[in-house]
């Protein structure tokens, strides 16, 4: 089972060479076997990797993670097909209801407040009624926009209420850099489940190839946002990101069992796509958030 989360972070030649990722640089030569390999995250632009690394990376399912010139994630690499039968999942995705569709979708914003609520309590020692109140308010499609309003009510418990997302500062940094390794992860999913990451179930921007991987990674934000918090953020930089990305390596508690988060990903992943096939939502295992 890939387990390792390998960052690249400075000037590197990337190279494949029996089953081994080859990692060149101006003090060693590196091989990784890339069975232990589930993300590859390239931190820098000062990187250059041969064309079959890529091939024999998305032939295993490994995410590849590209960052900008800030060092922040800008996008991911995933196969066109990660299923044998990739076809059929796509007509069965194109045919989900919009019945069932709003049916997941409120039980994904309620175990994302879910989440929210125990970050504020066990972190903050906050008076979380509020925003179980909003939990318990939440209708199908969430069209009353339930999340929106708790968002606002979380933020605030977590980092004051001077604190705005829009805001560029260290802490919007670190979560924004938290989100989009996650945002990655479950693209990853996605595609190695068969299914299309640009057709979401709530998220349908047309610019946006990711819909379907931002609608699943909802209930994962409050593990960022955990991590966040611990975090001394007087200044975000490599070590910090360093931080983040390490936590997909934590477990958790999904479907009555310790886990990585790389692994409940699949898990909670895998429990959608069968609820939305089988219109049937008490099918989706959700993550505790026993912090």
């Amino acid at each position: 089972m890939s387990w390792r989360v390998v960052v690249i972070s400075s000037t590197a030649k990337l190279d494949y060479k029996m089953d081994y990722l080859i990692v060149r640089n101006r003090e060693a030569v590196k091989r990784i076997h890339l069975s232990e390999i589930s993300v590859l995250l390239i931190e820098t632009t000062a990187v250059s990797l041969t064309a079959y690394l890529i091939y024999e990376l998305s032939k295993r399912k490994i995410d590849i993670i590209f960052c900008d010139e800030k060092r922040c994630p800008c996008g991911v690499f995933a196969p066109i097909y990660g299923s044998h039968d990739t076809s059929l999942k796509f007509r069965n995705q194109i045919s989900w209801s919009d019945n069932i569709k709003v049916q997941v979708w409120q039980e994904i914003v309620k175990a994302k407040l879910t989440g929210q609520a125990k970050v504020a309590e066990i972190k903050k020692n906050a008076d979380i009624s509020l925003l179980m109140e909003y939990r318990e308010s939440v209708l199908p499609g969430d069209i009353t926009n339930r999340e929106g309003h708790a968002a606002k009510v979380y933020f605030n418990i977590l980092f004051g209420k001077s604190f705005l997302r829009e805001t560029e500062n260290n802490i919007n940094a670190a979560l924004n850099y938290g989100y989009g390794i996650m945002l990655s992860l479950f693209a990853r999913e996605t595609v190695a489940a068969g299914y299309s990451t640009q057709i979401g179930i709530f998220h349908d921007n047309m610019y946006n190839q990711f819909n379907l991987a931002c609608d699943l990674m909802e209930p994962f934000r409050p593990f960022v946002d955990a991590c966040v918090l611990d975090m001394d953020l007087t200044t975000f930089g490599h070590e910090e990101k360093m931080e983040l990305v390490k936590l997909l390596n934590e477990k958790i508690m999904i479907d009555e069992r310790e886990q990585y988060i790389l692994n409940g990903a699949r898990i909670y992943t895998q429990s959608v796509f069968s609820a939305l096939n089988n219109e049937d939502v008490s099918l989706i295992i959700f993550p505790s958030y026993e912090l």
